[in-house]
């Protein structure tokens, strides 16, 4: 019997698609329960400085097991800098960071040999490919965003010598149907670190803890949405057309594992507005043009315009469950599906450090593009007067 996924097209397949950007380019590799995953990022300017433990902040904020509320798998996560990297400062080569496999459990996966797990993506994978690894997800699994975070760690790192003062925190807005009340203007970096859930306000943590654990106790998991705000970009970062800023962080964030939806400024609440009512009205601050609203979330037309850039990420309850499921098998037999593997009961505390990576690599590109087309800005300055 013809096996489901072994489509007609099987093995005509020129590639996928691993590297992001233009200028500043991420290339990620490597899969779940393999020797390890890392990237290559091409693109950062030399004399940049750069060490391991600079890269290992934000990977410690993304690795597996670092709290009661995220999934048990012990990784350190420990990255190695191969190439790219000489006496502290980048060369302006391309970058090869790895980080190695340690507690892969490759055999507790055998039965997804040949079962499809509902809302994975064992059957689009087989569909397309006509192969897959099927050791804990191989590619498509979470633990390929540890290349992300590497690429974007290296950017934010960049952005420290060009423009020392922007920075991008994003947060836990909601988790099910709790929903922080902290205005995004009040949010703080070192607030949201306090605590696992990664949540604006420490007092309401508590309340969200339990309900992570309660789910998690009946078998389940939960979905929710992040928050992020980019303080201090610089104007006239993006395009008008098909490369606007909010366009390329949509892409950027979601494609992210479990991402389901992107809203930047006012939103789809937006929608309900008079054109009147949305505007954001100018005014001059000393030399600076701003706006006393803000329900562009930091760009218009496509290009941002220095106020805050403020978007939501929303993201489904985690695909695996510790509950029974009805599925197909690769011959298309109806089977019963028990969970297997480690999962995140909520993904929403570990995403933080993935959005914040997407953003960097987004802002990276676009202000070497932006300088490439228009040269820097002083120079911009004395051209205009």
């Amino acid at each position: 019997m013809r096996r489901l996924g072994l489509a007609a097209v099987s093995g005509q397949s020129r590639g996928m698609a691993n590297t992001f950007g233009h200028l500043y380019r991420v290339t990620t590799w490597g899969e779940s329960h393999g020797g390890g995953v890392g990237a290559v990022v091409d693109g950062c300017p030399p004399l940049i400085s750069l060490a391991e433990s600079d890269l290992q902040v934000d990977l410690d904020r993304r690795r597996p097991g670092q709290s009661r509320i995220v999934t048990p798998r012990k990784e350190k996560d420990r990255c190695e800098i191969l190439a790219g990297v000489f006496g502290g400062k980048t060369l302006g080569t391309p970058i090869s960071v790895w980080v190695r496999n340690e507690d892969a459990r490759p055999e507790a996966y055998r039965e997804m040999e040949t079962i499809f797990r509902p809302s994975h993506a064992d059957y689009t994978y087989q569909a397309k490919y006509g192969i897959r690894n099927w050791q804990g997800g191989g590619r498509t699994s979470a633990r390929e965003t540890i290349g992300r975070v590497i690429g974007g760690s290296i950017a934010k790192k960049m952005f420290g010598q060009l423009v020392p003062k922007m920075s991008v925190t994003a947060f836990v807005r909601q988790v099910g149907r709790i929903v922080a009340r902290t205005p995004v203007a009040a949010v703080t970096f070192r607030e949201v670190e306090s605590n696992p859930v990664r949540w604006p306000d420490g007092k309401e943590v508590a309340e969200v803890i339990r309900l992570i654990e309660r789910v998690r106790s009946e078998g389940d998991s939960l979905g929710g949405v992040v928050e992020c705000v980019i303080r201090n970009c610089p104007v006239g970062l993006g395009e008008p057309v098909f490369d606007r800023l909010e366009a390329d962080l949509a892409k950027a964030v979601m494609s992210l594992p479990a991402s389901k939806g992107f809203e930047i400024g006012s939103g789809f609440a937006g929608s309900l507005l008079r054109g009147s009512e949305h505007n954001d009205a100018f005014y001059l601050e000393g030399s600076r043009v701003r706006t006393r609203t803000n329900r562009s979330g930091g760009v218009q037309g496509g290009i941002s315009n220095g106020e805050d850039i403020v978007f939501r990420v929303a993201f489904k309850p985690v695909a695996t469950v510790a509950k029974a499921q009805k599925t197909v098998d690769v011959k298309g037999r109806s089977v019963e599906l028990k969970a297997r593997g480690r999962h995140d009961p909520c993904v929403l505390p570990r995403a933080v450090p993935m959005v914040e990576a997407m953003c960097w690599l987004v802002l990276a590109d676009h202000y070497l593009r932006n300088r490439a087309q228009m040269g820097p800005t002083e120079s911009r300055t004395k051209r205009r007067s």
